[in-house]
């Protein structure tokens, strides 16, 4: 990836995280666009936040400016596309925590491994780079 230079465009050189397979990088646009799902999400490290959400998770969420989409995806405890519309995972790791998974076990759910498997990859070191550089150039 190229650094930011007088000549490049901002927007192609944002353009190019989206290059990277398998990630999401948080842009300033990614923060606005979830800033509800974030705020949402932060509410959760209160106790009480906690029981009324576990106690009825559409009213709590009904409280909050979320659009459908984001609900059906709090719903569905579906993480991609959670950040996909702007969720940081670090403040989802307070739905993820609310829920009783580890954070390593929750990440998990974000691939196509279980939690065994992932744990163990993690284990040995993570994903080889070899193929998760870029999308376009195929390393």
């Amino acid at each position: 990836m190229n650094a930011p230079a007088e000549k490049q465009n901002i927007h192609e050189y944002l353009a190019e995280f989206d290059d990277i397979p398998g990630t999401r990088v948080y842009t300033a646009a990614r923060a606005r666009k979830g800033y509800w799902i974030n705020q949402f999400a932060m509410s959760l490290m209160k106790a009480d936040n906690r029981e009324r959400f576990k106690a009825d998770e559409k009213a709590y969420m009904n409280e909050w400016k979320l659009s459908d989409e984001a609900k059906d995806a709090l719903l569905a405890r579906d993480y991609n596309r959670l950040l996909d519309l702007g969720g940081n995972v670090y403040y989802l790791a307070k739905l993820f925590s609310t829920d009783g998974l580890s954070f390593a076990e929750a990440v998990s759910t974000m691939t196509d491994m279980t939690f065994p498997e992932y744990r163990e990859m993690m284990n040995k070191g993570g994903r080889s780079p070899i193929g998760n550089r870029s999308i376009k150039g195929g390393y």
